[in-house]
């Protein structure tokens, strides 16, 4: 088989900051956005792996998602317990401080887990937690 993971989805609702927070402080690319308003649809990814992307989406809009899982959605959303992404970087210290100074909220700075990685983790505006990997 041939398989490639092409897009993974996180849900966003305020476009600008999701934008901000992608673009502005992670570096990424928007490659697309659509939609208006708070419905948007946006495409970001890193600019040197163009087959590699994440889309942020407004959540609960898909017509199968009743009002009641739209509210659980959106009370996991403001705890910060719906949806998250692991990423990497070779230079955890200078990604962490790149990213803190971008005024990201901090959930754990950078540190060596007992399962054997060392990574640190940040919120996007959404509540989207953003585990960052050190390759080795």
């Amino acid at each position: 088989m041939d398989i490639s993971i092409h897009m993974s989805t996180l849900p966003q609702d305020d476009p600008d900051a999701a934008v901000a927070f992608y673009r502005d402080i992670l570096g990424f690319e928007v490659r697309s956005d659509v939609g208006q308003g708070k419905m948007r649809w946006i495409t970001v990814g890193p600019a040197d792996q163009p087959g590699t992307s994440i889309l942020l989406a407004p959540p609960a809009v898909d017509p199968g998602v009743t009002e009641a899982e739209g509210r659980t959605i959106a009370e996991m959303m403001a705890k910060g317990t719906y949806g998250w992404i692991l990423l990497a970087t070779r230079n955890l210290d200078s990604t962490f401080e790149k990213i803190q100074a971008g005024d990201a909220e901090v959930v754990q700075e950078p540190t060596e887990q007992p399962y054997g990685v060392r990574d640190c983790a940040f919120r996007d505006p959404a509540g989207n937690l953003i585990r960052i990997q050190e390759l080795r």
